[in-house]
């Protein structure tokens, strides 16, 4: 069954289950690309416009209070994800998100004839672009979608997520303060460490990295809503950009302000190039994180194995019991997709011509990817390996006791030459540091014993 709906270009059959119009089908038709849904927080995003837009514009009399009540009504249900199967079509439209805004639109729209008693869809009493689009364009309301759908996943998603983890890692560095092993740079071995210190260096590179996304996040507040098409204001009634700003702000409990230069905030993206370049310094640590782990934990015996990470599932078809870093490898997996999110991010936002840029679906597309790998990846690596990690104290002494970079605590008392001259003797003859300075006459037994002590080197 279906029914006609009109625009612009004609009239068109729509599904008569359907809530929305003319300007959807046409998309689905046109735009059959892929399989890659615009996210639905952006379409809730922009049923929040919406809805406060019908609020100001029933509030100074730019719409009848009815109408205005209906359009309210109707994008409630939507933002309750009531409404979530009428937003069908795919990142890979026109790149100002125009058949998405006005996919909403439509729904709200149709959804408030219903409301009305007027039957589903259609135009009347509710008019997709005259009421649920007033003072509004496709230009000002999709970014300003954009940038509520990202702040709103970064304070609910990913920064709750970040927090577990780096807590996660801190528990265990403090759990393991004391626990002296062997350092290591360029892959070699190296002064002394304690496994707490290791561990409180991937701590300080999440907070690092948390404080980049939070310095990303006032820009990313300042809303477009009011420039409508080209930055101007056209058909937006005196204030209207302020006023939006303030009831978003209000409806969603996030610091939401009118950006100060319209032109700017739809021409371009550097809000959103910049917060997905503090989420790549958070791949970026996050991979970090994960190979040093599964460097730690390579084994259990011909590697350093001096981690044992927790054995999830069986890591082999053929090979019976052995196990797999798996969760370090999703969580460098993910990274790398976040990289390269973040690499179109760059070349869209890059592609602004004029007074638009035209890729707007893409980059939030990608920016909300990276967004939630990221907080489920933080959070699955902090339950399913952080939690149950645990170090091989046996391994990490053994490994000690036979690292010749202990012979740095000679330095001041022989020399650099000297000290040089036993890790060497050491290793060439595969013996002690304490062997092979005695051997060569450079220092006593009780001298060694006083001098090289693993714990007065951290």
């Amino acid at each position: 069954m279906s029914r006609t709906e009109t625009d612009s270009i004609g009239a068109i059959e729509v599904p008569e289950s359907s809530y929305w119009g003319a300007q959807t089908q046409r998309s689905l038709i046109n735009f059959a690309i892929g399989e890659q849904r615009m996210p639905l927080a952006v379409l809730h995003a922009l049923a929040l416009i919406k809805k406060a837009a019908a609020r100001i514009n029933g509030r100074i009399g730019e719409l009848p209070p009815e109408i205005a009540r209906l359009i309210e009504q109707a994008a409630d249900e939507v933002l309750a994800g009531q409404h979530d199967d009428q937003f069908p079509l795919v990142v890979w439209q026109t790149g100002s998100g125009t058949q998405s805004n006005m996919n909403v639109n439509e729904v709200i729209a149709g959804r408030a004839n219903e409301l009305a008693g007027k039957g589903r869809g259609g135009k009347s009493p509710v008019h997709p672009n005259d009421h649920v689009n007033r003072a509004q364009s496709s230009n000002d309301a999709f970014p300003t979608a954009m940038h509520i759908a990202a702040v709103q996943a970064i304070h609910d998603q990913l920064l709750p997520a970040l927090s577990e983890l780096a807590s996660g890692i801190a528990e265990q560095s403090d759990r393991h303060a004391n626990l002296v092993k062997t350092g290591r740079t360029h892959l070699m071995d190296a002064t002394p460490i304690t496994f707490g210190q290791e561990l409180s260096a991937f701590v300080a590179q999440l907070g690092y990295a948390e404080k980049s996304i939070r310095a990303a996040l006032p820009a990313v507040c300042e809303l477009a809503q009011g420039g409508t098409a080209v930055g101007t204001g056209l058909n937006a009634p005196q204030g209207f950009a302020e006023a939006i700003a303030h009831e978003l702000a209000a409806l969603s409990g996030q610091p939401f302000i009118t950006a100060p230069n319209k032109f700017a905030a739809l021409a371009g993206h550097e809000p959103l190039t910049a917060l997905s370049g503090a989420l790549k310094t958070l791949a970026v640590a996050l991979m970090k994180i994960a190979n040093d782990l599964r460097l730690l934990g390579s084994g259990p015996r011909a590697g350093l194995a001096e981690v044992r990470l927790p054995a999830n599932e069986p890591g082999s078809s053929i090979m019976p019991g052995k196990v797999n870093p798996t969760q370090c490898e999703a969580l460098s997996m993910l990274a790398c997709q976040v990289l390269g999110n973040d690499s179109t991010i760059a070349f869209a936002a890059s592609q602004g011509h004029l007074q638009l840029n035209v890729f707007k679906p893409v980059i939030i597309h990608n920016l909300l990817q990276s967004i939630r790998l990221l907080a489920d990846g933080c959070r699955n690596f902090n339950e399913h390996c952080i939690t149950g990690l645990q170090p091989d104290a046996r391994q990490m002494a053994a490994h000690l006791e036979r690292g010749l970079m202990l012979v740095t605590a000679l330095n001041p008392h022989i020399g650099y030459d000297k000290a040089a001259e036993i890790a060497k003797k050491a290793y060439t003859e595969d013996l002690s540091l304490r062997d092979a300075a005695i051997a060569l006459g450079h220092l006593s037994n009780e001298q060694f014993d006083q001098w090289v002590k693993a714990e007065d080197m951290l």
